[in-house]
């Protein structure tokens, strides 16, 4: 039962007893990400620990950015109101746009959920998101009503699904591995003119490569699922980014309209909202950190029809771009800044051994780590009914997805639109038709059996538990 209190007898309270509350509470508006701020400095210092990095990145990860903070665009910018920076607000509430970025106000809004598998959901940290986060990327116009007629509602721009961070460590250095084995063929095509070079790494092909001695050039051509760079992609649903890193600087601008200072640069405001450095080095290089030294998903109770339904993954070809593993040379993921996407071991300011980590992956016996994502990291055309209507070249192509963990992230596909596996497996196209086509003819207990098997790939329970309270 709450009493009632006099107003004046709230202001005759000893003044001991309004500073005994929270400093929090006791304090003007300011910034939410107040107090220390790391910088890069003290991380290249040597003096602080994984954990203490890590907390630190947790703290960027999980703080509610306000206008303090630098949250949000300046003025419209009207020869661009599409890009971060000077994007309009939604009816003009000056914050919040959500149809292009500017969408929330922490990394963890779309990244909490830890499994979709139970009622009520299980929170974690780093997780996926529902349908209900999806981020609409850049669109310039949406019909909602159908207006023209075409039995949907049009949209020109990207509808993509948040994916969980678990294991990216992991991820990011196979790709950082595959990307040193692709330059060095591209180097060895270069002194080698009118040579066709096969691009293999860790089995994945990614075409071929040929330096043309009459056009003095690269004939990238016949190159497959990745850029004429040569450069590894594995983050995003297009292959865009070559680090978590590299995505997180960009979703800060987008989703928060908050610059980090590795682009706008020290104390400039290229958004003009009045705030200046508004994320630091060091709060990217722990962020990255954070992200990359979180647990990996793994296999749980793999009894005999799942074991089947394995073998049946692998007979109908669906293990031809869900490439169950990949092994990595090394152990220890190392840190950089800059970066040099071609160059992964340039500037590299710390290494992490992602077998003692959080991460905890498994060793091979030479040494490196076992990488059980069931992707080739290559992207693929997965035929026109997922084709999206951006209006660039790879609309039709996305990243094979990695199903590690997919028991627990419904939605499924880029964009979320399958509710159940069935349905992911028979809207695949394209490249994937053959695979889909014998899924579909398969007789219903060897489906069920592969069905069984997906459902044993399941996300990690209470990640990053000795610094979250769960």
């Amino acid at each position: 039962m709450f009493e009632c209190l006099h107003w004046r007898a709230l202001v005759a309270l000893p003044i001991i007893s309004v500073m005994a509350a929270s400093s929090a509470l006791g304090q003007a508006d300011g910034p939410a990400l107040e107090g220390h701020r790391m910088t890069q400095a003290e991380i290249l210092g040597g003096a602080l620990t994984l954990t203490e990095i890590r907390e630190a990145g947790l703290r960027v990860f999980a703080t509610p950015f306000n206008r303090h903070d630098g949250y949000g665009d300046g003025p419209v910018n009207p020869l661009d109101p599409t890009s971060p920076g000077g994007r309009p607000t939604l009816q003009n509430n000056g914050t919040f746009l959500r149809v292009n970025g500017l969408d929330a106000q922490t990394c963890m809004e779309c990244h909490s959920v830890g499994s979709n598998a139970s009622v009520p959901f299980k929170f974690a940290v780093g997780g996926v998101a529902s349908s209900s986060n999806n981020a609409l990327f850049m669109p310039r116009n949406i019909d909602v009503d159908d207006e023209v007629g075409s039995g949907f509602a049009a949209y020109d721009g990207r509808y993509i699904n948040p994916p969980f961070l678990f294991g990216s460590g992991g991820v990011e250095l196979v790709g950082k591995e595959m990307t040193t084995d692709l330059q060095a063929l591209r180097a060895f095509a270069q002194v080698n003119p009118d040579t066709d070079v096969p691009l293999v790494t860790k089995g994945v092909s990614f075409g071929i490569l040929r330096f043309d001695s009459t056009l003095n050039d690269f004939d990238t051509t016949r190159v497959e699922g990745i850029d004429g760079d040569l450069i590894v992609r594995p983050f995003g649903r297009k292959g865009e980014f070559p680090t978590v890193r590299a995505f997180d600087v960009e979703a800060m601008r987008f989703h928060f309209g908050m610059e980090p200072v590795e682009f706008a640069g020290s104390g400039t405001d290229p958004d003009g909202d009045g705030v200046v450095d508004e994320i630091l080095e060091g709060e990217i290089s722990a962020l990255h950190i954070f992200n990359t030294n979180l647990e990996r998903p793994n296999v749980r109770d793999l009894d005999s029809e799942a074991r089947l339904g394995a073998r049946e993954f692998m007979n109908i070809g669906c293990a031809v771009c869900h490439v169950p593993s990949l092994t990595t040379n090394s152990r220890s993921l190392t840190y950089s800044f800059p970066e040099v996407h071609t160059d992964p071991t340039a500037n590299v300011f710390m290494s992490v051994d992602l077998a003692s980590s959080p991460a905890g992956f498994d060793v091979t016996q030479s040494g490196g780590l076992f990488v059980q994502l069931f992707s080739d990291l290559k992207r693929h055309d997965m035929g026109p009914a997922l084709r999206e209507t951006f209006g660039s070249p790879l609309d039709g192509q996305f990243i094979t997805a990695r199903l590690w963990g997919v028991a627990d992230t419904a939605p499924y596909l880029h964009d979320g639109r399958a509710t159940t596996l069935t349905d992911a497996i028979l809207m695949h196209g394209g490249e994937a038709q053959a695979a889909r086509d014998a899924f579909a003819a398969l007789p219903s207990l060897e489906r069920t059996r592969l069905i069984t098997f997906l459902k044993r790939l399941r996300t990690p329970v209470k990640p990053a538990d000795d610094i979250v309270d769960y």
